[in-house]
């Protein structure tokens, strides 16, 4: 039975991590692991940290990424002032498990959620970034979807406003006029509360994590954006992806095509020219309402004297079909399903590095580690993600050519597969069908994926190179 009480939660937690510490430090000879506690060293000069995660928004949905047509000043002057990674991607492209890898650092292989209603054990818990951090002293704060789950770690936060399941961008709140609030604008006034109420002796760690740009599921309008935006966009013809045809989802083999959950969304928000333009658009609205609140977060921080020492990192749970190779929504190992927009920035960083563009590969898992590093905890041995920072900084290159993907949720609709990805060449393996189905895809030759190489033999040593790096990935992630 799950521990309901605040105390039952820190002794279970406290107990976890002290466990895990010790079967890590007689694994690992010593090892990596390293304990957090409030007393670590130079806690008052830690840097404060604003972790914001959007939901289902894809990497070119920014202007400094070269989209001519959204609006995202705010991203843009952040990417301008920092550094934003050019080639950022999610192992798992759907948001439970993707977030259960934010939270950890570990892949699906190792961390085992896989669904929408396990939890985190106690003892996974504790090797989390917030409760590391919480450990280490800093004041942590949780704003908006937690996404793990039906029982989240309330008692974990100093400051709570999460929520399980989807939530609703139309709430019961309502602002000083008595206009309802959209959920956007809610979980920015609960932010600036949070800062508000920030005392000077101690570090924070907030993670806001918006519902932006995620569909309302069952509304019947989709994207539900704030009311003052309906007219955003209105004029903008939005041009639509080279792979729209049909003739590329029909390429698909017969059971991919049979009652897949990506081809039935595509079909409500897709499928004809106006719902193409209404649906791209109400993405974009909803993208830019969370651009605002990105606005408002850091004037809020000048005003109450603590820009200068917080660090902001941006990124996404996964990205999203808006219609390429005839597909709605994620799922599915192809890039706008994976890839995702991810900024960092470090006002204490070196003026030379404002704007840069980092190619390297970073995933999701190296969240959790760079958190840690930027606040001076010890990476737990348990983390399979490495800390972004040193990249960040300029200082090193981040060695990394490729990486393992997984989406094994096992969902009606949702076609499971494996591979890797972030090279030259992409390996995909669907592994319901008998025998499993192999896609390799040159991304050289063919960027939008429509071509599959696994049954020419030209590509017969790649094909035999991938599978055997497929099984080496696998087996370092368990």
């Amino acid at each position: 039975m799950a521990p309901r009480s605040a105390d039952e939660w820190r002794q279970k937690i406290q107990r976890a991590t002290l466990l895990t510490a010790v079967a890590f430090a007689t694994a690992c000879g010593g090892g990596d692991l390293v304990v957090a506690t409030p007393d670590a060293p130079t806690r008052a000069a830690r840097p404060n940290i604003l972790f914001l995660l959007a939901d289902d928004m894809r990497a070119d949905a920014v202007g400094y990424a070269g989209n001519p047509i959204i609006r995202t000043p705010n991203l843009d002057a952040l990417a301008h002032r920092g550094v934003w990674f050019s080639n950022a991607y999610v192992s798992s492209p759907i948001c439970a498990i993707s977030r259960a890898s934010i939270f950890s650092g570990q892949y699906a292989r190792r961390h085992g959620i896989v669904d929408f209603d396990h939890d985190f054990s106690p003892a996974a818990l504790a090797q989390t970034y917030p409760a590391l951090l919480h450990a280490a002293g800093y004041r942590t704060g949780f704003i908006g979807k937690f996404g793990v789950g039906n029982d989240p770690p309330v008692e974990l936060f100093d400051y709570w406003r999460g929520f399980t399941g989807q939530g609703t961008y139309e709430t019961n709140a309502r602002d000083s006029l008595g206009h309802p609030l959209h959920l956007t604008k809610l979980m920015t006034w609960q932010a600036i509360e949070f800062l508000e109420s920030q005392p000077h002796d101690r570090p924070f760690a907030l993670s806001i994590s918006y519902k932006a740009p995620h569909v309302q599921d069952e509304d019947p309008r989709q994207f539900v954006a704030e009311a003052a935006d309906a007219g955003m966009y209105a004029t903008e013809l939005i041009p639509t992806p080279p792979t729209a045809d049909d003739r590329y989802w029909l390429a698909f083999p017969q059971f991919f095509r049979e009652h897949n959950l990506a081809r039935e969304r595509w079909q409500m928000l897709f499928s004809t020219p106006d719902k193409y333009q209404a649906s791209v658009k109400g993405y974009y609205r909803l993208v830019s309402g969370l651009d605002r609140s990105v606005g408002a977060l850091r004037a809020a921080l000048r005003r109450l004297n603590l820009e200068d020492n917080t660090i902001i990192i941006f990124t996404s749970d996964n990205g999203f079909f808006l219609g390429e190779l005839g597909m709605a929504h994620k799922w599915y190992g192809h890039d706008p399903s994976i890839r995702v927009p991810l900024i960092f920035f470090d006002p204490r960083g070196r003026a030379d590095q404002d704007g840069r563009e980092d190619t390297s590969i970073v995933v999701n898992e190296d969240i959790a580690p760079t958190l840690l590093e930027l606040a001076g905890v010890r990476i737990p041995a348990t983390m399979q993600g490495r800390s972004m920072v040193a990249a960040a900084h300029g200082d090193v290159s981040f060695e990394r050519t490729d990486f393992l993907f997984e989406e094994m949720m096992p969902e009606p609709g949702i076609k499971r597969s494996t591979g890797v990805a972030g090279g030259r060449y992409k390996y995909l393996v669907y592994v319901d069908p008998q025998p499993n189905y192999e896609v390799l895809y040159d991304l050289v030759a063919d960027p939008h994926e429509t071509t599959n190489l696994a049954a020419d033999p030209r590509y017969a040593s790649i094909l035999s190179t991938l599978r055997q790096r497929h099984a080496d990935l696998v087996a370092q992630a368990r």
